[in-house]
C-alpha cells in the first residue's frame, strides 16, 4: 500500500470517527440530494490534521515530481493558499510537512472574509502572493465554485495560480456540464495540475470492502445520476 492509499483509508476512518464524513440524506448548495456529506471543518484534532496535511504534502510532492519528469503534474510554485476559514490550518500544516518530510520550502497565505483597515490592512495574511506562483488547497469540490473564487482572490492580489489540490473530489459534473477537474485545469497549470486525495470512487470502494451495502447502493445511484462519466 502506497502512502497516499494509506492516507486515504485513514482519512475516511478519521472523518467518520470525527463526524465529518456522514452517509445519509443531505441537501447540497447545488440543490442536489446527496447520500453523503463531508464537513472538513470537523477535522479538528491533532491526529486527523496530521493525516490530512500529510496526505496534502505527499500528493503535492508526487505531482511536482511528475511535472519535473515531463508528465502531467503540478508546476513549481512559491506559495500555498488556504481559503478562509477551513483552508487556513490546512495550508499551515501542509507547508510545515512539505518542509519536514519532503524538503520542499514554500510560504503560505490565506484571506480574510473582511478587509482589515488598520495595521497591515488588506484582505490577505501571510506570505505576499504578488508576483508569485500559487497553489490553492481546497477541501471538498463539487462544481468547483470555491476553487474559482480562490483563483479570483489570488489574481486580484497579483499572484498566478498554477494548480490546486483537493481533499475530496465528488466527481460530479461541473459548471459547464463536464469534468470539473478538467475545467479547473484549463484555468491554471494544465493537465495534472489539480490532483486529489480522495474521490467519490474511493468512498465507494471503502463501503464495499466493509460490507456497507445499503450506503453503497445509494452512492451508486447518485453516481449514475450526477457522476462524471468521461475519464
Amino acid at each position: 500500500m502506497s502512502d497516499i492509499e494509506k492516507y486515504r483509508t485513514q482519512l475516511i476512518e478519521h472523518g467518520m470517527s470525527a463526524g465529518a464524513l456522514k452517509f445519509g440524506t443531505f441537501t447540497l448548495k447545488s440543490g442536489r440530494i446527496s447520500p453523503y456529506f463531508f464537513n472538513a471543518g470537523l477535522l479538528a484534532s491533532g491526529p486527523v490534521l496530521n493525516v490530512l496535511c500529510s496526505a496534502y504534502a505527499s500528493t503535492i510532492a508526487e505531482a511536482l515530481k511528475a511535472a519535473a519528469a515531463g508528465s502531467p503534474g503540478i508546476p513549481q510554485f512559491d506559495i500555498l493558499f488556504g481559503p478562509a476559514y477551513k483552508g487556513i490550518p490546512f495550508a499551515a500544516g501542509t507547508a510545515l510537512l512539505l518542509h519536514r518530510d519532503h524538503g520542499i520550502d514554500v510560504g503560505y497565505a490565506y484571506d480574510r472574509k473582511e478587509a482589515k483597515d488598520h495595521g497591515e490592512g488588506g484582505m490577505m495574511v501571510g506570505a505576499p502572493v504578488k508576483g508569485k506562483r500559487v497553489l490553492v488547497l481546497d477541501d471538498v469540490a463539487t462544481a468547483g465554485t470555491a476553487i474559482r473564487g480562490a483563483i479570483d482572490i489570488v489574481k486580484r492580489e497579483g499572484g498566478e495560480v498554477v494548480g490546486a489540490v483537493l481533499m475530496l473530489d465528488r466527481q460530479e459534473v461541473g459548471r459547464e456540464g463536464g469534468n470539473m477537474i478538467k475545467e479547473i485545469e484549463t484555468l491554471v497549470g494544465g493537465p495534472g495540475s489539480v490532483p486529489t486525495i480522495l474521490q467519490m470512487k474511493h468512498l465507494m470502494e471503502w463501503l464495499e470492502s466493509h460490507g456497507k451495502t445499503e450506503e453503497l447502493k445509494s452512492m451508486q445511484e447518485y453516481w449514475e445520476k450526477y457522476g462524471v462519466k468521461d475519464p
